[in-house]
C-alpha cells in the first residue's frame, strides 16, 4: 500500500477508515502472508477477530497488533499513526500536553503513547561508528538554585548539592551523520565511565576527536585520537573539531527547555533516543521517516506499569 502525505491533515485523510489502519499495519509487517507472533509460523486462518495460526502445535489466535507496540491499546490505529506522524516529523518533538489536545485525547494517554513510541525509535544500535567520529559531553537539568526546598535538601544529603545535572555522551560519525546517544547517572563522568561506552559503540580504525576534557585523556591509548582545546578558545583546527555532535547537543537542549521543558532523569534515556532518531533520519522526507519508525513496531512493548515503576 503506497502511503503519500505531506501534512497531519493528509495523514488523517489517507487513514480514513480503521480498516485502512489495519490494513496498512498488516502489509507493513507481513507483505501477503501473515506470520504468527508467537511462534513464527508464516501462515494463518483469518478469523472474525483476526487470525488463527496454521501450525497445528501453536493455533494462537492473534491480531494486526499482537507483539507491537500497539497491543492491547483502547485507541484507535489512526489516533496512533497520527501521534507518530507528529512525533517524528516535529523537529523538537511534542509535548504531551499538545499531543493530547491535537488528537483529542487525555494527557495521561498521550504521555503514554508517546513513550510508546520512544521505546521502538532505536536506530544504528548495533553498528559501530567508523571513519572520523565526534565525542562529545553535555549536562541536562536545571540549576540547583531553582529546585525545590525539598528537592535542595535532598541533594544535600546526599552530597550532590553543587553538582545535580546529568550528563549525556553522544558520538556522531562526521561522513555519515549518524549518532549514538548515552545517559551516564553519574554527577561526573571519569574515563572509566566513557571508554566502554566508547569501545562498545566506535571501531577500533576510527580518528576520534573530542575537547580537552580529562576524560578523554587516555583515548590515544586505543584509538587515533585528536584534541580542540576550548579553554583556550580553540575551537577549529584543520579538520579537528566537535562542532557537530555540539549541532545534534544544540537540538536536543532546545527541544528539552523549549518543548518539554523538564525531563527526569529516569526518562531521559529514551528522550535522547528520540532525538537521535530524527537526527539519523533529518535527511529523508516525513513519510519515509514514518514509514520506516512502522517497521519497528515488533516485539517492542512497554506497559504503563513498568513505565512508572
Amino acid at each position: 500500500m503506497e502511503t503519500q502525505f505531506k501534512s497531519l491533515i493528509q495523514v488523517l485523510d489517507f487513514f480514513k477508515e480503521e480498516t485502512t489502519c489495519v490494513a496498512y499495519l498488516a502489509n507493513s509487517r507481513w507483505g501477503g502472508e501473515p506470520s504468527c507472533p508467537h511462534c513464527g509460523n508464516v501462515g494463518a486462518y483469518v478469523t472474525n477477530r483476526g487470525f488463527k495460526c496454521k501450525a497445528k502445535e501453536c493455533h494462537k489466535k492473534f491480531t494486526v497488533t499482537t507483539g507491537t507496540i500497539f497491543e492491547n491499546t483502547k485507541i484507535s490505529l489512526r489516533t496512533w499513526f497520527a501521534a507518530m506522524y507528529l512525533c517524528t516529523a516535529h523537529k523538537k518533538g511534542i509535548s504531551s500536553l499538545q499531543l493530547s489536545r491535537d488528537l483529542n485525547i487525555t494527557q495521561k494517554t498521550a504521555w503514554f503513547v508517546l513513550h510508546r513510541i520512544r521505546e521502538m525509535l532505536l536506530s544504528n544500535q548495533g553498528e559501530h561508528l567508523t571513519g572520523t567520529v565526534e565525542i562529545d559531553e553535555t549536562y541536562v537539568g536545571g540549576a540547583t538554585k531553582n529546585k525545590s526546598n525539598k528537592k535542595r535538601a535532598e541533594l544535600r544529603a546526599t552530597g550532590n548539592q553543587y553538582f545535580s545535572k546529568t550528563s549525556v555522551i553522544a558520538m556522531v560519525e562526521r561522513e555519515s551523520g549518524q549518532v549514538k546517544t548515552q545517559v551516564i547517572k553519574a554527577n561526573s563522568v571519569k574515563y572509566s565511565d566513557v571508554l566502554p561506552l566508547i569501545q562498545a559503540n566506535v571501531s577500533e580504525d576510527a580518528q576520534i576527536f573530542t575537547d580537552s576534557s580529562t576524560m578523554y585523556g587516555s583515548l590515544k591509548h586505543s584509538y587515533k585520537h585528536e584534541v580542540v582545546n576550548h579553554v583556550q578558545k580553540e575551537y577549529v583546527r584543520g579538520a579537528v573539531h566537535t562542532n557537530t555532535i555540539e549541532g545534534f547537543f544544540s537540538q536536543l537542549k532546545r527541544g528539552i527547555y523549549g518543548v518539554y521543558h523538564q525531563v527526569s532523569t529516569k526518562h531521559l534515556g529514551k528522550y535522547c533516543n528520540e532525538f537521535a532518531y530524527r537526527y539519523n533520519t533529518r535527511k529523508v522526507s516525513d513519510v519515509t521517516r514514518f514509514e520506516d519508525a512502522i517497521q519497528n513496531i515488533n516485539n517492542v512493548r512497554l506497559t504503563y506499569a513498568d513505565l512508572i515503576k
